[in-house]
């Protein structure tokens, strides 16, 4: 079976914080992570070291994604990395056209899509998906374990956030 540790994604997206992001819920899942902030940048990594997926943003300055993938496939070595992008722009004017054009040139082996905002949970398991990776069972899974986490601080009052704390021994 194959281990998240044995992969490398490259994770490309112009947005810091959204490249954090998904560098985290990656690297919580046990995979290997290469970030860079657009498709220029992008190209660079690649000449440095292949990985088994990216994770490509279509809106992006100086080389959108749509023009890294057009670049990125005139290279042997390059062609055959599957690619999931990840976008908040698939129905809009700013990254619809981007994204047809990009369907309609690939094989049915090409890239998946995800929308942002982007749920760790399933943006992982759809990487897992891709490379033929065994998704464990949401009890298992450390980064659903840590969403749920953050989701339910996040929804806490004041007054059980201070329980919580005291719980651990902390004022």
């Amino acid at each position: 079976m194959t281990n998240p540790a044995d992969k490398t994604i490259l994770v490309v997206d112009d947005e810091p914080d959204v490249r954090t992001y998904l560098e985290v819920a990656l690297k919580d899942a046990g995979f290997n992570v290469i970030t860079a902030q657009d498709g220029l940048d992008a190209l660079e990594r690649l000449k440095e070291k292949v990985p088994d997926l990216i994770s490509l943003d279509l809106v992006m300055p100086r080389k959108t994604g749509n023009k890294f993938l057009y670049e990125m496939r005139k290279n042997k070595e390059w062609y055959n990395i599957p690619v999931l992008i990840v976008t908040a722009h698939s129905r809009d004017e700013m990254g619809k056209g981007d994204l047809d054009e990009i369907m309609q040139n690939m094989t049915l082996s090409g890239p998946g899509v995800i929308e942002k905002p982007v749920n760790a949970r399933k943006y992982v398991n759809a990487i897992k998906t891709i490379l033929n990776i065994e998704i464990a069972d949401e009890a298992e899974d450390p980064v659903a374990m840590k969403q749920a986490l953050q989701e339910k601080l996040m929804s806490a009052d004041k007054e059980t956030l201070k329980k919580a704390l005291e719980a651990f021994g902390k004022k």
